[in-house]
């Protein structure tokens, strides 16, 4: 019997630059990915000051935004992610 392959799971962090909100963003997901879901997610960091065109393209309204893009239905939190228990119900990360 063969295993099915693992579903890809991607999370992308929008930010604005090296502000200190962003920074914590940053460091509040890679925290949270490693203690509860190591290696089960793809995080891609955006900096909108780099690539603004992307803020309406993705429809992002305030930063930092986490989306989960995959798996599916996408889901946004926004802010610096410091409720840990929020980004893990609201994005379902380590539920699959």
């Amino acid at each position: 019997m063969t295993e099915e392959p693992a579903r890809p799971r991607k999370l992308i962090l929008y930010v604005a630059g090296q502000t200190p909100k962003s920074l914590a963003a940053i460091a509040n997901l890679q925290r949270i990915c490693a203690e509860k879901a190591p290696g089960r997610y793809e995080v891609e960091v955006v900096d909108l000051k780099k690539n603004p065109e992307l803020a309406k393209a993705h429809s992002i309204v305030a930063i930092p935004t986490l989306v989960r893009e995959l798996p599916v239905p996408i889901r946004k939190i926004i802010g610096d992610l410091s409720d840990e228990q929020k980004v893990l119900v609201h994005l379902k990360i380590g539920d699959e």
